[in-house]
């Protein structure tokens, strides 16, 4: 028996054996296969689906919110799922615009920016906790603590102590000031908090990281962004001036918002001096392939990189806390956990996922590039319209359908966010034409009010009689050009000849203890006024009058 059942036994392992033989050979045929599928080089990812009925989101968007020219680009798992136009560039005109049509980016040049100082930081040529003096001897602040202490990154991420647009009339409408003489003044401005404490967006220190850079590289800041950021990354259609809009073919005119209803901009009120923080036009064709540089960690779709990944992880990195506000009614599902600014980049959060981000705004056009690392998309939309409601509502309905959020609809939220807005800037008005005290009288003749004032960082602005009323002139801004309407007791209102400017002033004239002026003070007529308009920093001193 005991030999019979050893036998047995004996058969029994033979044919678990042989079972365990073939089952070890599938095993290893299926991970060949596996290998030899996984190496093969033609396989690629399958490409992720567009959201269902993007061209009507589209064409919804553009119809709510008043758009003639729109660039959509979106990237998704280092793959370009779309580069396309819609609309039109001018209105009037019906011509399309197309993939390569460019629009006016804004201020989303100032990662740009970044990337080319963080080519200098990758050779070894500065130091992103480098001095600033140490490359750029000449470059003051009020406070010659900060001129001494400021560092490279300070002067790209908001925190350098200037006001909210500090200095922006130097640049803003099209001023005759070149880089080199607007560096010479920032000196003159004073601060509105301490050095590194406060956020507080800013355009004139790019405008300085621009003059660093072609310090530092001896290339102007244009032909380096050109040369070694755009060429190499494959951006054929973009340039790096905004002085550049009415000289390109394929340009999207910039339109605005005037008297109830958008038309086409009839005054380009550009200069070079802004590019480093404001210069570039693009197309959503180069616009996709930026994103994916960005989203790779500045690899290029050659292998090679850009900038280190090192360099991308300082871009990408919180330097200056930015305080977190509760979203509006209708835009709840927007709210914030963390939010921030790195070098040339906002960082913040939506739906718990981490987003880079940035927006732009010049007159006639808006834009938003949005970078969400972690899922590996990119949505960048650009406009040729102010309609800021039309890029957020259409990227976040882009990003939602990546990630299968909740239904929500964006456009109708804010359209809803946008009457609310017009209904509070017509309350506002209101407010100030109220305020307005009747059968006043100014303390002085009008001719006494005539003459040259001076502004210590800003320059020259001349107040002339003319035909029984007075006119303003800033000199350094040739549009800021108008009369000046008498309001009550020694404030008039600055009402601009150009009308496209939407700027209007008042200007309130002080007068000493002899009744002669002593000192002149500006501020924006409403909260709609752009904030570049920085007339609250101005504080106008009488020059003396040349003896006839």
């Amino acid at each position: 028996m005991q030999s019979a059942n050893f036998i047995i036994r004996l058969n029994n392992q033979k044919r678990h054996g042989i079972q365990y033989y073939f089952l070890f050979l599938f095993l290893l045929l299926f991970l060949i296969l596996n290998q030899a599928t996984a190496l093969t080089p033609s396989q690629k990812p399958a490409k992720p689906n567009l959201p269902p009925d993007l061209d009507m989101l589209v064409a919804q968007v553009m119809k709510t919110f008043e758009v003639p020219g729109l660039s959509l680009a979106i990237v998704k798992d280092n793959q370009v799922l779309l580069a396309k136009g819609y609309g039109v560039k001018k209105l009037g005109q019906n011509e399309p615009v197309d993939a390569q049509t460019l629009f006016g980016i804004a201020s989303n040049t100032k990662v740009f920016t970044a990337v080319a100082l963080g080519t200098l930081v990758d050779e070894g040529k500065i130091r992103w906790d480098g001095r600033v003096i140490d490359y750029l001897p000449d470059f003051q602040m009020y406070d010659p603590n900060v001129s001494r202490e400021i560092m490279v990154k300070d002067l790209l991420c908001h925190r350098c102590g200037l006001g909210l647009g500090a200095g922006d009339l130097m640049l803003w409408p099209a001023s005759n000031l070149n880089r080199k003489e607007i560096l010479r003044r920032v000196r003159y401005i004073k601060p509105a908090t301490s050095f590194r404490t406060t956020y507080a967006y800013n355009n004139i220190m790019f405008v300085m990281a621009g003059e660093l850079l072609e310090r530092v590289s001896g290339i102007r800041w244009e032909d380096f962004v050109r040369e070694k950021i755009q060429k190499r990354v494959g951006m054929v259609h973009s340039n790096t001036s905004c002085a550049l809009v009415d000289k390109e073919e394929n340009m999207a005119w910039p339109h605005i918002p005037l008297e109830g209803q958008v038309v086409p901009a009839k005054t380009l009120y550009l200069t070079e001096n802004v590019d480093p923080a404001g210069g570039i036009n693009s197309c959503a064709e180069d616009m996709a392939k930026w994103m994916l540089v960005l989203l790779n960690k500045g690899k290029l779709p050659d292998g090679s990189q850009l900038v280190s990944e090192q360099v991308i992880n300082e871009i990408t990195g919180i330097v200056t806390p930015i305080p977190i506000s509760k979203p509006a009614p209708e835009l709840t599902p927007a709210a914030m956990n963390f939010n921030g600014y790195g070098l040339g980049l906002r960082i913040r959060d939506y739906r718990r996922y981490k987003v880079w981000t940035h927006t732009g705004g010049l007159e006639g056009y808006v834009s938003q590039v949005w970078l969400m690392p972690e899922i590996g998309l990119g949505v960048t939309v650009l406009t040729n319209q102010e309609s800021t409601a039309a890029f957020a509502a259409l990227t976040n309905q882009i990003v939602d359908y990546y990630l299968k959020a909740p239904k929500f609809d964006w456009v109708e939220a804010y359209r809803q966010f946008v009457a609310r807005n017009e209904q509070r800037s017509r309350e506002e008005l209101e407010k100030i034409y109220a305020s307005r005290e009747k059968d006043t009288w100014p303390s002085l003749p009008l001719a006494d009010y005539a003459g040259l004032y001076r502004d210590d960082w800003y320059g020259e602005v001349e107040i002339k009689q003319e035909n029984d009323g007075l006119t303003i002139r800033f000199k350094h801004n040739p549009e800021l050009y108008g009369k000046l309407e008498h309001w009550h007791y020694d404030t008039f209102v600055a009402r601009w000849f150009d009308r496209e400017l939407r700027a209007d002033a008042f200007v309130t004239f002080y007068l000493d203890h002899e009744g002669k002026i002593s000192e002149v003070k500006m501020l924006p007529f409403s909260s709609d006024v752009d904030f570049s308009y920085d007339y609250q920093d101005l504080l106008l001193r009488p020059m003396p009058k040349e003896k006839k």
